[in-house]
């Protein structure tokens, strides 16, 4: 829907606007009640266009001609829709007796009404124009210049710098110049005394390699003596482990070869001829004694001790050396 009106500002500007409407019923089809509630309001596009011009005079009212010029579609989309609690503008603006809902306005003109009006219109858009052309002239102005400065001021430091590094080149050359000229004035004599210095150098680093080589070779020398004495030692005792280690397993063997001997003739005696030969010498001395009638004889003097275990043996062997022999084995 589109609507035409006029409206006045706080400063007697009068205007006419042409403004139109985006809009839509917001009906539920399956509530008969809110259905019919789009019949309430016979006609609904007066009735909206009337409400809408008259929030749009009521703000256009405490505005100013400049100002409304300056934010007219702000003014106007406030005044419609009002604004949240965060100041923000709201989106729609809603009849509750028919669900009528106004989504958008589009401002398609805003023309003064009086002539003359009309005129200081133009003339002050002329001026506006012409203000923000030559204020984007002169920043491009001052933009250019400003350019221009700065390279001009790049130019002069370049310059500087040049000369700066020209005159240290400069001084170089000079300190060259000057160390050539000392050079060739000090000349043979520098030269032959460098020449003698460095062959005394070399000579003396020659010298001090040769005592390192020396005592390289002799301590190489002495190693290599040292590992030779080492090994002979360590053969010679080897050497002498062997011939221990044969000792010992000789005489472990001898010991074994007596012990299994020993064992053999045990074996062979037998036990019980062992206990008859132990007995035999003892049984035979007490019966010679006891045929002879002798209780017990001693005889010794002070100097030689009495072994009264070899006394009766002493006696006993006399006797059984003249007896016979089948005597002795009876």
């Amino acid at each position: 829907m589109t609507d035409v009106f006029t409206v006045e500002t706080s400063d007697h500007a009068r205007l006419q606007l042409q403004l139109s409407y985006n809009w839509y019923f917001d009906v539920d089809r399956h509530d008969e009640q809110a259905a019919a509630k789009l019949f309430q309001v016979p006609d609904f596009v007066g009735d909206a266009c009337k409400a809408i011009a008259s929030r749009v005079r009521g703000a256009v009212a405490g505005e100013k001609f400049d100002e409304f010029h300056r934010n007219s579609a702000r003014i106007i989309r406030t005044a419609v829709f009002g604004t949240d609690d965060e100041g923000r503008i709201r989106d729609e603006f809603r009849f509750r007796t028919n669900n009528l809902v106004i989504t958008n306005i589009d401002i398609q003109s805003v023309e003064p009404v009086d002539e003359r009006t009309l005129e200081s219109l133009q003339k002050s858009v002329q001026i506006a124009i012409q203000i923000t052309t030559d204020a984007q002239e002169a920043a491009a102005k001052q933009d250019a210049e400003r350019i221009e400065q700065a390279a001009k001021a790049r130019l002069e430091r370049q310059v500087i710098v040049d000369r700066g590094a020209a005159e240290g080149e400069r001084k170089k050359l000079l300190e060259l110049q000057a160390e050539n000229a000392a050079i060739e004035a000090t000349g043979q004599a520098t030269a032959e005394a460098r020449a003698k210095a460095e062959a005394s150098r070399i000579q003396g680093e020659l010298a001090v390699n040769l005592a390192r080589q020396e005592a390289e070779a002799a301590r190489v020398r002495a190693e290599a003596e040292l590992a030779q004495l080492r090994a002979r030692q360590e053969a010679e005792l080897a050497h002498q482990q062997a011939l221990i280690n044969l000792e010992i397993e000789k005489a472990q063997r001898m010991a074994e070869i007596t012990s299994a001997e020993f064992s053999q003739k045990v074996e062979a005696i037998g036990p019980e001829t062992l206990k008859a030969i132990a007995q035999a010498g003892p049984e035979m001395q007490a019966k010679l004694l006891q045929a002879l009638g002798l209780q017990s004889v001693l005889i010794t003097d002070g100097r030689n001790p009495i072994n009264l275990f070899s006394t009766a043996q002493g006696l006993i062997n006399p006797i059984q050396s003249h007896l016979p022999s089948d005597s002795q084995q009876s």
